[in-house]
């Protein structure tokens, strides 16, 4: 079945072109006046995501085309934008950045798979007609893209804007906003990961009206709207799969403002497959609450890192849980928190303990990208020989080389823990810098709660494999 679904991809130049402040931008205007919106975001990136969330009052949903393929991405798309009256999606990086030359799964080619349309963000410091070369090479290099329209980002005054906007439209192609260089600089501040995320931005409340200003006041949104609305209509996938029968098990997550990064698909994932999620502060609570399974997905522990340590209560329930067979999946941060201790700026912070290792962050990435491992070794969650597909960008790494600790996960293509190998086993424990979407490995969510229902049954019972 076809249906209307209205929808705009805000894309950019490069990564600093501003599609960010853009989209969120966009997403509050439309909020002031009274609407639904619903953000997604173009590639695994989990803080702009958050952010998208955020501006739109609903989770936002990643769509990638190397993690879940083009139909899992239309598929995505169509099930959680149905029923909003307009959905945002930010691209990343540049319009035809993808994996390669080609720009195979870039946001040009999620655009043309959603048969959406895309207004381009140009980050137009120091350049006036220039702005057309770049407007006529992206329209060349992706004919199947349907350009709506410019955005015209930090704009030095009136006639500087005039004259780039001359320069786009004598192509044919729409202005359809002229934004200023912000009095104040940027509301979105960055570090080392990208973008602060939100639980830790201080005045959300104030960057809200004021990102809702700048699209009232720079941006035509009347006609942004109206090229949303313009959008084909799309086949919707057929009827989502209802809840898996059988135990339900509590599934412990650790989510507060050290560990954010969680896909919506993924969590929803668990709960189809029969998990209960049950919320666990590594900042604030003492104790681990009585859970089946642990999940401890990727964040910013290092900035929390004295904070973390200094709770000393749950590091040691965490250490007596793994010891005691309980089966714990962890991603990046998890790892890191999973680790003897955590080295950042020539201080250690002594963390759970459960990993043989400890964990030191470096000034530059040691893993950036997307990435494909295979699974050769028994583990609590996934069968030898399954294939998965992720992504990585991690600044830290363990003190010592893989092979002085046990790995499940062949890499073939990323860095993990180095020289080849990702995903530290240890009892009942995995731990992973590869971060996965659960529409790309569809055997993850059900490995949880497999695991889960198992250890209910042995409680008490030592499992078999040891660090």
């Amino acid at each position: 079945m076809s249906e209307h679904i209205p929808r705009l991809v805000v894309a950019g130049t490069g990564g600093d072109s501003g599609k960010t402040l853009i989209a969120l931008s966009i997403l509050q205007a439309l909020r002031r006046r009274g609407g639904r919106p619903l953000g997604f975001k173009k590639g695994p990136d989990f803080i702009d995501a958050a952010w998208l969330a955020w501006a739109s009052g609903r989770p936002a949903h990643n769509l990638d085309t190397y993690l879940m393929g083009n139909r899992g991405a239309r598929e995505a798309f169509v099930e959680n934008a149905h029923g909003s009256e307009l959905n945002v999606i930010e691209g990343n990086r540049g319009l035809l950045d993808g994996m390669d030359a080609a720009g195979t799964h870039s946001t040009a080619a999620l655009a043309e798979s959603l048969a959406a349309p895309v207004v381009l963000v140009l980050g137009v410091r120091k350049v006036t007609a220039t702005c057309a070369a770049w407007v006529e090479g992206c329209r060349r290099l992706a004919p199947g893209v349907n350009l709506c329209g410019v955005i015209l980002n930090r704009v030095a005054g009136a006639r500087h804007g005039r004259v780039a906007a001359q320069a786009v439209e004598a192509l044919g192609v729409p202005v359809l906003g002229s934004v200023p260089r912000l009095e104040g600089g940027d509301p979105l501040p960055d570090r080392h990961l990208g973008l602060v995320t939100p639980e830790e931005h201080g005045a959300l409340e104030e960057m809200a009206g004021r990102l809702a200003d700048v699209a009232e006041s720079h941006l035509d949104m009347d006609r942004l709207i109206e090229a949303a609305r313009g959008a084909p209509h799309l086949e919707g996938p057929g009827p989502r799969p209802g809840p898996v029968e059988g135990e339900r098990v509590r599934v412990g997550v650790f989510r507060d403002s050290a560990f954010t990064f969680y896909y919506p698909d993924n969590l929803d994932a668990l709960g189809r497959e029969g998990a209960d999620l049950v919320d666990v502060s590594a900042v604030r609570d003492a104790r681990l609450p009585d859970v089946d399974a642990l999940v401890i997905g990727g964040g910013f522990p290092e900035t929390h890192a004295a904070v973390l340590s200094a709770n000393e209560s749950l590091r040691s329930e965490v250490r007596r849980a793994a010891d005691a067979g309980l089966p714990i999946y962890a991603e990046c941060g998890g790892l890191m928190y999973l680790a003897r201790s955590l080295v950042w700026k020539g201080e250690s912070h002594p963390m759970a303990g459960v990993l043989p290792f400890d964990v030191v962050m470096h000034d530059r990435p040691r893993g950036h990208g997307y990435a494909r491992v295979r699974v050769e070794r028994k583990n609590p969650f996934f069968d030898v020989g399954t294939e998965i597909r992720g992504h990585e960008f991690h600044y830290s790494m363990p003190s010592q080389e893989p092979g002085t600790f046990d790995t499940a996960y062949a890499v073939e293509r990323g860095t993990g823990c180095g020289d080849g190998r990702d995903a530290v086993v240890c009892k009942n424990v995995l731990a992973a810098y590869i971060h996965l979407h659960a529409r790309g490995c569809p055997e993850w969510a059900p490995g949880i709660v497999r695991a889960a229902r198992l250890h209910r049954k042995q409680r008490g019972r030592t499992m078999s494999w040891d660090c």
